[in-house]
């Protein structure tokens, strides 16, 4: 089956153009949910970029609270 449209490669997107190929309008949210014995934690984030900024720094201040904890029982 053929499109009729006239082609414009070199015109500008809009923003309906692009949410149209990006297959939303940008109100999705990503959750992540980290689990381990005895403990879940679930997040929600606005954006996978935000997801990954969040866990990681939710890691690396679980992290230094542990390290700290084992410092200080010396």
């Amino acid at each position: 089956m053929e499109e009729n449209q006239a082609a414009n490669p070199g015109a500008a997107l809009t923003a309906g153009d692009i949410e149209q190929v990006a297959g939303g309008d940008g109100s999705c949210t990503t959750t992540v949910t980290i689990s381990g014995p005895g403990v879940s934690v679930e997040s929600a984030y606005p954006s996978l970029g935000d997801a990954l900024s969040g866990t990681y720094d939710g890691v690396v201040d679980a992290t230094s609270h542990v390290i700290e904890t084992v410092a200080k029982s010396f």
